[in-house]
């Protein structure tokens, strides 16, 4: 059963992104060669907590940490440590935060120095693929629409879509009802409605779109071990249009990028 907020819900989640989005902007420009995952994680926490919230991922379903930080060939849950960041590559951050009892989740991936023109160019189609599925997140449209912006977008650009991995609902639980797949399951799913939250979700790689876990039973890489990149936002949908829940009066840029 897909969740229909009220506007005193829909007023909560915003702020709980809010400080979503705030922590990666914090997060994002300390990105830099030698800066190690784990002193990103630890600033990612304590951001979120002075802000009054609690990391959503830490300790769910046993994770460690309290953001993932997924660098190049990592997909999505690369689990912080003593890894430094190299000039040329590419660095995914996702968070999540609890506050007053309801959930917000956002990630971006940025360029750690200067990057080679492919994995810009994948970051930007990345980027244009979550905008491209956000606009479609409107009333009356299926949720079909929306996985299939995504796999356009991205198979036009010569790139693949991850399938494993999904979008979903969010609200007082991290994963809610509907899954969102990003790709055309040729299945319409359900009609959007106004006051639904969604957190789409797109995973692009430059090869294959085959994924294998990591012995830690949480990274997911890429089969060839070329690069992926992850863009996601918080949605409600409107009576009109959607609103992207995550962002910032920082961040005027159409969704969530620093490469577009």
């Amino acid at each position: 059963m897909i969740a229909i907020r009220t506007t005193r819900e829909i007023a909560i989640l915003r702020e709980a992104n809010r400080i979503v989005a705030d922590v990666l902007d914090e997060m994002a420009s300390h990105v830099a060669p030698g800066a190690t995952t784990r002193d990103l994680d630890a600033l990612g926490e304590r951001l979120i907590r002075e802000r009054g919230g609690i990391p959503s991922f830490l300790g769910y379903r046993g994770y460690p940490a309290a953001t993932c930080i997924s660098v190049d060939e990592v997909i999505i849950h690369g689990i912080p440590g003593p890894r430094k960041l190299r000039a040329g590559e590419i660095v995914g951050i996702d968070v999540g935060v609890l506050y007053k009892g309801y959930h917000g989740d956002a990630a971006l991936t940025v360029p750690c120095g200067v990057v080679d023109k492919e994995r810009l160019r994948l970051l930007q189609v990345t980027e244009r693929a979550l905008a491209a599925a956000i606009a479609m997140a409107t009333p009356g449209n299926w949720l079909q629409d929306v996985s299939r912006a995504i796999q356009r977008t991205a198979e036009k650009a010569g790139f693949s879509v991850v399938r494993v991995f999904v979008g979903h609902g969010i609200g007082t639980s991290m994963h809610e009802d509907p899954q969102i797949p990003n790709f055309d399951t040729g299945d319409r799913g359900p009609r959007l409605k106004p006051g639904m939250i969604l957190a789409i979700e797109p995973m692009i790689n430059t090869g294959t779109y085959e994924v294998r876990l990591l012995d830690d039973h949480w990274t997911a890489v890429t089969a060839d071990g070329k690069p992926s990149a992850h863009f996601e936002h918080s949605i409600v949908v409107g009576e009109k249009e959607a609103e992207i829940l995550s962002l910032t009066p920082k961040r005027s840029w159409g969704v969530l990028g620093h490469a577009s």
